[in-house]
């Protein structure tokens, strides 16, 4: 029996596990979002280094994509995203990522800051991080015919070369117990849109997490990004995106994967990639009307419903 209201895992990070976010938030009401914690720049990467918590960035993100279209919500994603404009220190920073920082310092728990912070803001769905600690991403990247490593997400994302691999640092980083547990009890686990090796793959490469995601019943669906990242993924086709997700985890399966039709030069080509994975692959209009690189919140939202309850 397909439930009414899915439960629903998202993983990413950024704008694009936004982009995710405030499609899901309107299809069910149960949604969980699991966000990479491995960001070591700007506003973030500043208060990781001062005050040794996770990034908060990428968990602002996300909760500001859960906030609801009313005032309230509205005005409160509008708080937690604003950033301070000034000559000094505060320069920079996020709202949003104070006030979480601050939850965390006076609860001494960073799974129940983010609920309150989700409270305060009525957010349709949870946040929680990937890990319990900070992560660097460490890449494995051909330039010139040489392969080199690089430490860092911001290094990764804005390498000239050609990101090969990633694992990370730690290697064995200790898993959100809570999202560990939601993805085991989910009905659906949602991949991307988003930074594929600095968002998207990082999931996979936390043995609790991998292992859950691996054995959960939930079927698994990725979403492709709408274009190549400029840094990370440049040239990379739509098909480009699901191999390299197979690289990183030979042994995952999808049940479907969601290509806009505008971006799709080689049909057959990705079908035969989905299908390599288990999966079938789902084109429709999901890109926004103006043609720019991000998704259509309604247009994802109606895909994803109809996904969702076997009609697609």
């Amino acid at each position: 029996m397909i439930p009414l209201h899915p439960k629903v895992v998202a993983l990413g990070g950024g704008h694009g596990l936004y982009a995710s976010l405030s499609a899901l938030r309107t299809v069910t009401d149960d949604l969980t979002a699991v966000v990479t914690v491995a960001d070591d720049g700007g506003s973030s990467g500043r208060l990781r280094r001062e005050l040794g918590v996770l990034p908060p960035g990428d968990l602002r993100m996300a909760l500001a994509a859960l906030c609801g279209d009313d005032e309230w919500g509205k005005t409160w994603s509008e708080v937690v995203q604003h950033r301070f404009r000034s000559e000094g220190e505060l320069h920079g920073h996020a709202v949003g990522n104070l006030l979480i920082v601050a939850l965390w310092e006076l609860l001494g728990d960073p799974v129940k800051g983010l609920e309150w912070v989700g409270r305060l803001l009525g957010a349709h769905g949870r946040v929680l991080p990937m890990a319990s600690v900070p992560l660097d991403i460490q890449a494995e990247v051909e330039l010139d015919g040489r392969i080199t490593t690089i430490r860092g997400q911001v290094a990764c994302a804005l390498t000239p070369g050609r990101v090969r691999s990633i694992s990370l640092l730690p290697s064995d980083p200790p898993a959100c117990p809570q999202a560990v547990t939601a993805i085991e009890e989910a009905d659906w686990v949602v991949f991307g849109p988003g930074s594929w090796f600095t968002s998207v793959l990082p999931h996979l490469k936390v043995p609790a997490l991998a292992r859950a995601l691996h054995t959960t019943r939930a079927k698994r669906l990725v979403i492709l990004n709408l274009a190549p990242q400029p840094g990370e993924t440049d040239g990379f086709s739509p098909e480009k995106h699901l191999e390299v997700l197979r690289e990183h985890a030979p042994d995952l399966s999808v049940d479907a994967v969601i290509a806009d039709c505008g971006v799709v030069g080689d049909r057959l080509a990705l079908e035969k990639a989905a299908a390599s994975m288990g999966g079938r692959l789902v084109l429709a209009d999901v890109g926004a009307s103006d043609g720019s690189a991000r998704h259509d919140g309604p247009r994802l939202a109606a895909v994803l419903d109809e996904i969702f309850h076997g009609k697609r």
